[in-house]
């Protein structure tokens, strides 16, 4: 009947894919972690950087968990930075920037040298469920794989649709297929599917960039690392570039919003955007008091050229995105190496949920990250964790669960709001969503 049998099955290779298949094994389960791109393991979809506020003590509550997240940033991180160093201890955190490529090589070398762990790169289409209990998964070959317990990482995947202005196409991510067959399964078991949007800039190629109108921002010395177990050590840092968005980017796009999928009169867009991370027509359209917008201008790594322009997503069309973006100082004469565009997927209402992750309709079945309407890195790892664990838990055939309370980590706060509370946009995690969150600083 199966072609293999395993105790944990992980669905998706992303941040949280990770964290939970590496706990699982770690934990002495039998565990095999499904992938549509073996290539793409850990892959930074979006911004080149892990930490931030409340997300960088994540890291380390990963980290104390035994998780991989810190460790794979300290070894791999090009510039490393305390946020708010003037402000209270409450929001000071910290955030590195990626070597993205060095990010996810060092990932996946982790995960494949893992015991009891097993990389497969087939698409999950289905889930088998007998008398309420997790059996096993059907991929889009036709393979079957047994497991006692299946966590859910899909990410932007599920039914993922991409928009550059008025084009369309389905995709997980640009260049990568979506996995359309799995809502299909949540429908059908019960579970309520919501539609939510997230986007990304382009990239610029370095070479064409005019750096000296900008403001150099370098890292901390000696760097802040963000494992307890990383030695100090000295690290070749790479500086960041601030720049900013001019009356003429605002001109430009209050002039092409009706080509825009989400403000335009053919509205492609439904699903509700990451109100913390707007995009750059969302900033001008919602803000247009403010003269000018921070732009951010990051290095991808230590071996290319690109750059990312943090806080210029957009959806509006290409020729547009190019006016745009030669409209920022030191950007003027920047070639584009990829397009940024917005992306639509489904998310399952976490409310679903029990604070273990285990969804309460279907036993054994385990969601974690953007599944259960979140954004970022961080809190997708988070959730990973604590779903790979309890999937274990699960899997072992042990009483015990394990629930973090909203006094002892910013995980339990994350999980607690989406369990109880749900999600009507991207959630992002803040300082301010936590009452202890003097008592959380790490």
């Amino acid at each position: 009947m199966w072609d293999a049998v395993y105790d944990v099955i992980v669905i998706g290779a992303g941040h949280a894919g990770c964290e939970a298949a590496l706990a699982a094994a770690r934990m002495g389960c039998r565990t095999a972690l499904f992938t549509i791109n073996v290539d793409r393991i850990a892959e930074m979809s979006c911004n080149p950087a892990i930490g931030g506020v409340a997300k960088g003590t994540v890291v380390r509550e990963i980290d104390a968990l035994g998780g991989e997240m810190a460790k794979n940033i300290d070894e791999t991180g090009i510039q490393f930075r305390i946020l708010n160093r003037r402000k209270g201890p409450a929001v000071r955190a910290p955030r590195a920037q990626a070597d993205k490529r060095a990010y996810r090589e060092r990932m996946r070398k982790v995960i494949e040298n893992t015991p009891n762990l097993d990389v497969i790169q087939q698409i999950v289409d289905d889930i088998v469920v007998e008398e309420g209990r997790v059996k096993g998964v059907v991929t889009h070959i036709g393979a079957r794989y047994g497991a006692k317990a299946v966590v859910v990482t899909t990410g932007t995947f599920l039914r993922g649709k991409i928009f550059i202005g008025f084009n369309e196409f389905e995709g997980g991510r640009m260049w990568e297929p979506a996995a359309n067959k799995l809502t299909e399964f949540y429908l059908r078991h019960g579970f309520r599917v919501g539609r939510l949007k997230t986007g990304t800039p382009v990239r610029i190629d370095g070479t064409t960039i005019d750096f000296s109108k900008m403001e150099r921002q370098d890292g901390d010395e000696p760097p802040p690392f963000f494992s307890y177990w990383t030695e100090p050590k000295e690290v070749e840092q790479i500086p960041c570039w601030l720049t900013y968005t001019t009356p003429e980017t605002h001109r430009i796009i209050r002039e092409n919003l009706h080509r825009s999928p989400m403000y335009g009169e053919c509205k492609l867009i439904s699903g509700v955007g990451v109100r913390y991370c707007p995009s750059i027509e969302d900033k001008i359209v919602k803000f247009p008091e403010k003269e000018r917008h921070h732009v951010f201008v990051e290095p991808e790594g230590r071996d290319t050229v690109e750059f990312y322009p943090n806080g210029t997503s957009t959806s509006l069309p290409y020729d547009v995105q190019e006016k745009i973006i030669h409209s920022i100082p030191g950007l003027e004469n920047a070639k584009i190496t990829r397009p940024a565009y917005a992306i639509e997927y489904d998310f399952v209402d976490p409310t679903h949920l029990y604070p273990t992750l285990e969804t309460k309709i279907i036993k054994g079945l385990f969601n974690a990250g953007q599944i259960n309407g979140t954004t970022g890195y961080e809190e997708a790892a988070g959730q990973g964790i604590v779903a790979g664990i309890n999937a274990a838990l699960y899997a072992l055939g042990r009483d015990e669960r394990f629930i973090l309370g909203r006094d002892e980590a910013y995980i339990g706060v994350m999980i607690d709001d989406l369990v109880n509370k749900g999600v009507r946009e991207p959630y992002r995690l803040f300082t301010s969503r936590a009452e202890y969150r003097l008592l959380l600083v790490r």
